[in-house]
C-alpha cells in the first residue's frame, strides 16, 4: 500500500527485522513474553487465505450449524457479499453477527455500518454486543442530536465514528449525508430488510447503490428477498455482484449462487424431510391409556427437569436428549431404564445435575412393576378383545420402536394372555437375517402356532405380513408420519382379504404441560389417516420421503417451539421465482464449516485476560478493583478502555457505573451469559444484562492485548528458557495485498542457525518446547550476544523459507481471483451478444456501461492480489536451560 512522507518534517527510520534487539524476561514463567506472544497472535489479522471459522461457537448462541454456513459462504467468496434470504424464525441476526465477528478477526471489520428499520435499531445494537461483542453507536434521532453537539462542524460523522448502526429512514431522510457517504470507505455494509430496496428509483435504493460501491463486504438480509419480479431481484443480486446477471429476464440459480443463500424449516439443516407411503385400509383406532401413579411421577420428574426451558439438557450439543428420554418412556418404563442406564455410563454424560437427573429416573423406573404399565394393561385387554389366544387363528402383529419393549413384552404377555411362549415371536434388528426370515414365515403360516408378533420397524419395510393377519397394534407410535403408514402398509398389502384393523396405545397424562402421547403421537395418528383418506399418501402432504429425516425434523420443530400442527402445514411459495430461489443453500457439499488453524499459548481467552491484567496492573486487585467471582470477573474500567466502550449506549453505560466511575463486569460462560440475558428480560427495566459476555472480538480483550504489547520496547524481542536442544527463533513473515491486508501469514520456528538452517510451524515449536503456564524462570544470566549476532541468519532462512512457499499461497490466494476474471468475460460476451433486437443507440450505451462496469471490477480485484515483498518481524527467541540448579519463579 502507498504511503506519504513528509521528509523535511519527519525523520524516516526503516525498521529492519535484522536490528531487533533481543532482551531477558524476569517475570514469573516468562509471563510477559508468553503475553506478548499471545498479544501478537491475537492482534494479527488472519490473511485472506484463511477461509476457515475461526470463532465458531465462541458466541452466546447454539452452536448450530446451519447458522455458520452463512459465514462460510461469505468468508469463501472473493469478497463477502451475500444475500441473506433465510426464512423469518431461523437467525438471521446471529448469522450476521458471526459473519462480522470473523471479519473483525480477520482485520475486515474495523470500519462498520448497519442499516436496519428503526424500529429494531436498539434489538440489533444490543445483540451484537451481548451475543458477539461487537460495540455499535447507536444514530437514532438522540445520537443525531449528540452528534451535532459534540463532532466539529463540518466533521464527516461517517469517519467520526467507526462502527454504526443506522435507520434506513434516517439515513435517506437527511440528504446531506449522501455527500458525506461518497467519501467513506466500509470493511463492511449490513441492510436488514434488504427487499425495501428494491426499485431502481427510490431514494433506498440509490443510498444502497452509494454503499455498495463504498464497501467491501455486503450483507443483505431479508426473509422476503423479491417480489416475484425476476428483473427487481436481479437488480438486487447486482448490488452484491454487478456481473452475476447478464440478462435480467433470463437467469439460472447457478448464476447467483456464490452471493445468495435461501433455506427453510425444512432444509436438511434445520430440520429433517420425510417420504412417500401408500396404502388403503381401515382406520386408525386411537386407545387412550391414563398413566398409573408410577407413571405420572416419571412424567413429572420429565416435565420438570428434562422438558423445562432452564432444564439438565439445555446446553449445546444435548438439546435433542429431552426427547429421547420422553420418547423412551412413552414407548415402555423398561425402555426408559435402559436409555437412561446407556446414557450414565457414556462418557458424554459429564455434567453433575444431569448425572443426578438420570439417577432420579433410574430408581422411579426401577420402582415400576409390570402391573403399572398403563399400555401394558390395555395392550392384554385389546388382544384378548380381537380374540388372540391359543390355537385362534387370529393373529397380531405389535409394533415399537424399543428392543428392551420388545424383549419386556415378550416376557410379561405370555401369562396374561394365557399363550405359550411359541406363540410369540420376536424380531428386531439383533437378530440374525435368517432369523428374521424365519419369524415372517413362521408369521405367515397358517399351520403355525406363531399368533403375536413383536417387532420393531426393521418390519415396517419391504416385509409382508398381510397373508394371516389383518390387525396391527401401535405400542408406541414413531414420530413419522412415513414410519406409521409404513409399518400399517405391512397388512394392508395387495391380496389382503380383510380390512386392515389399526390401534394405537396412547398414553395419557394429568400433569401439566406434559410430553405424552397425545402432544405428539395422536396427532400424527390422525393427520397420516387423513393424509392417505384425502390424497393417498403422506408424501403428498410433505413433499418427504425419508423418515429418519422426518422425525428429526420434527424434533427440531419442537424445540423451536413450534406444536405439532404447525410442523406439519406444508410450506409453499406461490411465486415465479420459487423453483429458482428455493432452498438455495441447504444441501452443503461438506458437513460441518472447515475450522481456521491459529496458534495460540493459553488454554482460554479467560486465562489470557486473567493473566494480562495481573501483568499489566500492579496490585490488579486494589488499583483497578478487580474481583473474582463465581464464573465472573469485575473492575474498574481505565479511561483508555473507557472510550473503546464509548459507542455503546450512554443509559446502558450509566447503569454500569458506581462511585469509583465505570464497573465492567463480564463473563467468559456462554450459559450464564445466556442466563443473565434472559433475566434481563425478565427481571430488569432494560434488556441489557448488567453481565457482558466476553468473546475473542471484545473490546476488552483487544485492550489488554495492545497493553501486554506495550510492555516491551520498540522492535524487541525476549529470550525464553524453554525445552530446546538450540537456539530457536520465532519468526512472523506477512504477504499483504494493495489494501494493506494481510493475503498469507506464516508463524515459523528457525533453529539449526549453528548449521544448516531449519523451519518448523510456531505452533508445532511451541508445544515441543513446552511453553505455557508450567514453565519455570530461573532467572540465569544469558548470553545475548551470540544470540544477537544469529538474528540476521534466522530473518534470512525465514526470508527464503517464505519465498519458496509463495507459489503454494498465491494458488491459495488468487485462484479466486482469476475465477471472478473468467465470470466477468462471461458477463461481458452474454451481456453484449445476448439481444440482436436492440438498437444501435441501446447497444452503444449497453457497451459503456459493461465497460465501467468492468474497470471497476477489475481495479477492485487487482487490490486484492498479494503485492510486494513479505513483512517480517522476530517474536521471541527460546533456548535451552544451562542451570537445571537455579533457583527459579
Amino acid at each position: 500500500m502507498p504511503a506519504t512522507f513528509f521528509t523535511k518534517i519527519d525523520t524516516i527510520e526503516v525498521l529492519r527485522p535484522e536490528d531487533t534487539l533481543l532482551v531477558t524476561d524476569n517475570s514469573p514463567r516468562f509471563r510477559r513474553s508468553r503475553l506478548f506472544l499471545e498479544a501478537v497472535l491475537r492482534r494479527t489479522p488472519l490473511p485472506r487465505s484463511e477461509r476457515g471459522l475461526a470463532l465458531s461457537g465462541g458466541f452466546v448462541a447454539d452452536p448450530l450449524v446451519y447458522q455458520q454456513r452463512p459465514a462460510e459462504l461469505a468468508l469463501s467468496a472473493l469478497r463477502p457479499r451475500i444475500l441473506l434470504a433465510d426464512v423469518v424464525g431461523l437467525g438471521k441476526t446471529l448469522e450476521i453477527g458471526m459473519i462480522l465477528a470473523e471479519l473483525v478477526r480477520r482485520g475486515r471489520g474495523d470500519r462498520m455500518l448497519v442499516v436496519t428499520p428503526q424500529h429494531i435499531l436498539d434489538q440489533f445494537q444490543r445483540e451484537m454486543w451481548t451475543r458477539f461483542s461487537i460495540p455499535l453507536v447507536r444514530l437514532d434521532s438522540s445520537g443525531l442530536e449528540r452528534i451535532q453537539r459534540e463532532i466539529p462542524a463540518g466533521r464527516n460523522p461517517f469517519t467520526y465514528f467507526r462502527r454504526i448502526i443506522i435507520s434506513i429512514d434516517t439515513l435517506k431522510r437527511v440528504a446531506e449525508y449522501e455527500h458525506h457517504l461518497k467519501n467513506v470507505w466500509w470493511d463492511a455494509v449490513v441492510i436488514d430488510e434488504s427487499h425495501n430496496l428494491i426499485g431502481g428509483t427510490s431514494l433506498r435504493n440509490r443510498l444502497a447503490r452509494l454503499l455498495a460501491s463504498h464497501s467491501d463486504a455486503l450483507l443483505l438480509a431479508s426473509a422476503t428477498p423479491h417480489n416475484g419480479d425476476k428483473r427487481s431481484f436481479a437488480d438486487l443480486i447486482r448490488l452484491l455482484d454487478p456481473a452475476a446477471i447478464a440478462d435480467r429476464d433470463n437467469y439460472t440459480a447457478s448464476d447467483i449462487a456464490h452471493v445468495y443463500l435461501r433455506r427453510t424449516k425444512i432444509s436438511p439443516e434445520v430440520r429433517d424431510q420425510i417420504g412417500e407411503q401408500w396404502a388403503d385400509r381401515g382406520p386408525s383406532v386411537p386407545t387412550h391409556c391414563a398413566a398409573t401413579p408410577a407413571e405420572e411421577a416419571i412424567f413429572q420428574e420429565l416435565t420438570n427437569t428434562w422438558l423445562a426451558k432452564n432444564g439438565v439438557s439445555t446446553g449445546a450439543g444435548r438439546r435433542l436428549l429431552p426427547y429421547t428420554m420422553v420418547k423412551a418412556f412413552l414407548s415402555s418404563h423398561r425402555a426408559l431404564a435402559d436409555t437412561v442406564g446407556n446414557r450414565l455410563g457414556s462418557s458424554n454424560c459429564t455434567e453433575p445435575a444431569e448425572r443426578a437427573a438420570l439417577t432420579r429416573l433410574q430408581a422411579l423406573t426401577g420402582a415400576m412393576s409390570d402391573d403399572d404399565s398403563a399400555k401394558l394393561s390395555a395392550l392384554v385387554t385389546l388382544l384378548t378383545d380381537i380374540g388372540v389366544r391359543e390355537k385362534s387363528g387370529t393373529r397380531v402383529v405389535v409394533f415399537s420402536e424399543r428392543v428392551a419393549t420388545l424383549e419386556w413384552l415378550a416376557e410379561a404377555l405370555p401369562a396374561r394372555l394365557d399363550l405359550s411362549k411359541d406363540a410369540i415371536r420376536v424380531m428386531h434388528g439383533g437378530r440374525t437375517d435368517t432369523e428374521q426370515q424365519q419369524i415372517v414365515e413362521e408369521f405367515s403360516l397358517a399351520g403355525s402356532d406363531v399368533r403375536l408378533l413383536l417387532t420393531g420397524d426393521i418390519a415396517s419395510e419391504g416385509v409382508n405380513l398381510h397373508t394371516q393377519c389383518h390387525h396391527l397394534i401401535h405400542y408406541d407410535l414413531p414420530w413419522s408420519l412415513i414410519r406409521i403408514e409404513q409399518r400399517n402398509g405391512r397388512i394392508d398389502r395387495y391380496g389382503q382379504r380383510f380390512q386392515p384393523q389399526f390401534d394405537a396405545l396412547i398414553l395419557t397424562s394429568a400433569t401439566k404441560d406434559a410430553l405424552d402421547d397425545r402432544s405428539v403421537a395422536e396427532h400424527l395418528l390422525k393427520r397420516e389417516e387423513a393424509a392417505h383418506r384425502s390424497l393417498g399418501t403422506a408424501e403428498a402432504v410433505t413433499g418427504e420421503y425419508l423418515p429418519e429425516k422426518e422425525e428429526r425434523r420434527l424434533v427440531q420443530d419442537l424445540l423451536a417451539g413450534k406444536t405439532i400442527e404447525q410442523s406439519l402445514e406444508a410450506v409453499e411459495e406461490r411465486d415465479v421465482l420459487a423453483d429458482l430461489l428455493g432452498g438455495m443453500g441447504d444441501a452443503p457439499r461438506n458437513p460441518t464449516p472447515a475450522k481456521a488453524t491459529i496458534p495460540t499459548l493459553f488454554e482460554s481467552t479467560e486465562a489470557f485476560v486473567d493473566q494480562a491484567l495481573t501483568e499489566v496492573f500492579d496490585a490488579a486487585e486494589d488499583t483497578i478493583g478487580l474481583r473474582r467471582e463465581s464464573g465472573l470477573l469485575s473492575f474498574d474500567v481505565p479511561p483508555d478502555l473507557t472510550s473503546r466502550l464509548s459507542d455503546l449506549p450512554r443509559s446502558y453505560l450509566a447503569a454500569q457505573r458506581t462511585e469509583r466511575g465505570l464497573r465492567l463486569r463480564v463473563t467468559f460462560d456462554r450459559d450464564l451469559a445466556q442466563t443473565k440475558l434472559v433475566q434481563a428480560r425478565r427481571l430488569s427495566k432494560t434488556a441489557w444484562p448488567d453481565v457482558t459476555f466476553v468473546s475473542d472480538v471484545h473490546p476488552m480483550v483487544e485492550w489488554l492485548a495492545d497493553k501486554v504489547l506495550l510492555r516491551l520496547g520498540r522492535q524487541q524481542a525476549p529470550v525464553l528458557i524453554a525445552d530446546v536442544h538450540e537456539p530457536t527463533y520465532l519468526v512472523q513473515g506477512v504477504y499483504c495485498n494493495r489494501l494493506g491486508q494481510p493475503t498469507v501469514v506464516d508463524w515459523m520456528a528457525v533453529s539449526g542457525l549453528a548449521g544448516e538452517p531449519t523451519i518448523k510451524p510456531l505452533s508445532e515449536a511451541l508445544a515441543a518446547a513446552r511453553v505455557g503456564p508450567n514453565m519455570t524462570n530461573p532467572l540465569t544470566p544469558l548470553d545475548l550476544e551470540q544470540l544477537q549476532k544469529w538474528v540476521p541468519a534466522a530473518i534470512d532462512a525465514a526470508r527464503i523459507h517464505l519465498a519458496g512457499e509463495r507459489q503454494r499461497w498465491d494458488e491459495i490466494v488468487e485462484q479466486p481471483i482469476r475465477d471472478y476474471r473468467q465470470q466477468l468475460q462471461r458477463w461481458v460476451q452474454e451481456s453484449l451478444f445476448g439481444d440482436d433486437q436492440t438498437s444501435a443507440g441501446q447497444r452503444t450505451r449497453r457497451k459503456r456501461e459493461v465497460e465501467t462496469t468492468v474497470a471497476e471490477q477489475e481495479e477492485l480485484v487487482g487490490r486484492l492480489a498479494t503485492d510486494g515483498e513479505p513483512l517480517l518481524r522476530l517474536l521471541a527467541v527460546l533456548v535451552a536451560r544451562t542451570d537445571e540448579g537455579a533457583e527459579g519463579r
